[in-house]
């Protein structure tokens, strides 16, 4: 009769706390790595970003399938480094940051919580919700209940450019992405599939020229920018980053992209930033408050 044994290779160290395990686990969750892969996206889902021509005969090929039960998709060829540095629009994810900028979200919000900088946490420009539910799991994991994680998004896509405001913006095509259109109700499920909606929780919903002005916001510990354009970006880091108290964090989640870098780089130069920019993957920088 064999012998049943329990493999304990890696075990020769410490245990991981169940806090460390809890938020890997999360994780792995949000950006789908708990399943060997994920499916490719519906040829129709970026549509939008095709010639007209070949738009209207992506739809009707699409629709004509779809009454057959059949979908036209791309084929999934993702690496485990295109999830960690998330380079790939996903099809279930919650996320589309990647582990890299997660890992960021909890270095930097542990470090605030360790360092007691006061203040709540942000992200503006939320998609599915994944960083913001990330967030409030670092806070549960924590047992944090006095900082709220603010949720800040149009629910309705990306804005058209204002190029009388924002010429930097001109020609941008980021509101044509159906596909970047996420509604309240699915965030707010999203965060409630995971067990994380709560009164600490709070929606700004709008765009971020409205909604940033306005915000019922005293001081900030952790701010998150995935705004992607100029102008987006500049309304954030204008109305949010004097919240920001000294030791806390801001992160730009799109510094790839030339309208979110300018916007960047301009706030920082006109406001005497000096403290350098840390990348954390292939679009992802921070930096520390010193001020």
């Amino acid at each position: 009769m064999g012998t049943n044994t329990i493999d304990t290779r890696g075990l020769d160290g410490p245990l991981p706390r169940p806090e460390e395990l809890y938020l890997a686990l999360v994780k792995k969750a949000l950006t789908f790595g708990l399943w060997k892969d994920e499916p490719g996206l519906p040829i129709a889902a970026l549509n939008d970003s095709r010639p007209f021509l070949k738009r209207r005969a992506v739809d009707l090929v699409s629709n004509v399938l779809d009454r057959a039960g059949l979908e036209l998709a791309t084929r999934s060829r993702r690496t485990e480094t295109d999830r960690q540095e998330g380079t790939f629009w996903p099809r279930y994810a919650h996320t589309m940051i990647g582990e890299k900028r997660l890992d960021n979200i909890q270095r930097c919000v542990e470090r605030v919580l360790e360092d007691k900088v006061p203040g709540d946490l942000l992200e503006a420009g939320v998609w599915r919700g994944g960083a913001c539910i990330f967030m409030a799991a670092v806070l549960a994991a924590h047992g944090v209940t006095d900082r709220r994680v603010f949720v800040a998004d149009s629910f309705q896509g990306l804005p058209p450019p204002d190029a009388k405001k924002y010429p930097q913006d001109a020609g941008d095509p980021h509101h044509e992405r159906e596909y970047l259109r996420v509604s309240r109700s699915e965030v707010e499920e999203n965060f409630r599939r995971y067990g994380l909606l709560s009164d600490q929780v709070v929606f700004l919903q709008g765009w971020f020229s409205e909604t940033m002005p306005a915000a019922p916001i005293d001081r900030l510990a952790v701010l998150r920018v995935d705004g992607d354009m100029y102008g987006s970006t500049m309304d954030v880091l204008v109305n949010m980053y004097p919240k920001l108290a000294p030791g806390g964090f801001c992160v730009i989640d799109d510094y790839a992209l030339p309208g979110c870098r300018r916007a960047t780089d301009d706030f920082r130069r006109v406001n005497g930033i000096s403290v350098g920019l840390t990348q954390i993957d292939r679009t992802g920088v921070f930096w520390r408050n010193d001020a």
